[in-house]
């Protein structure tokens, strides 16, 4: 009896955390990003203060749905964060809303190691926080 309790209780676990997971998105890694692209960055105000790219558009996760009318519907939106699970949570729930949503998959982690420009908004060296 107490294997079927533990085995039940590892299924339980296990359905449990692929509901928390998002659905597949369209990714992209930051090294791809096309030259121009809409940029949108959904850290918490701490992690944006601390480096951001250069140009992008700051709106945090939880106010996305309140504030995703400000965004463009007619260009693709590229979706960032510090390592791409709640951009990939933005883009899924931008994509149920019509907008066309691309995840950067490897997030401001993998931007500062490709050696990409960021900026700080106190004019500190820049960092992902």
């Amino acid at each position: 009896m107490g294997a079927w309790l533990v085995s039940t209780m590892l299924v339980g676990q296990l359905e449990e955390t692929d509901m928390n997971l998002p659905a597949a998105v369209p990714e992209v890694l930051s090294t791809d990003l096309p030259a121009g692209a809409f940029l949108l960055d959904v850290r918490e105000d701490d992690e944006w203060a601390a480096g951001h790219a250069p140009g992008a558009v700051h709106i945090r996760l939880r106010e996305l749905g309140s504030r995703a009318a400000e965004l463009l519907r007619d260009r693709e939106v590229y979706i960032i964060c510090r390592s791409g699970n709640r951009s990939g949570y933005a883009v899924q729930a931008l994509a149920g809303g019509g907008l066309t949503a691309i995840n950067v998959a490897d997030g401001m982690t993998g931007w500062a190691v490709a050696g990409r420009p960021m900026v700080s908004e106190d004019g500190a060296e820049p960092y992902v926080a």
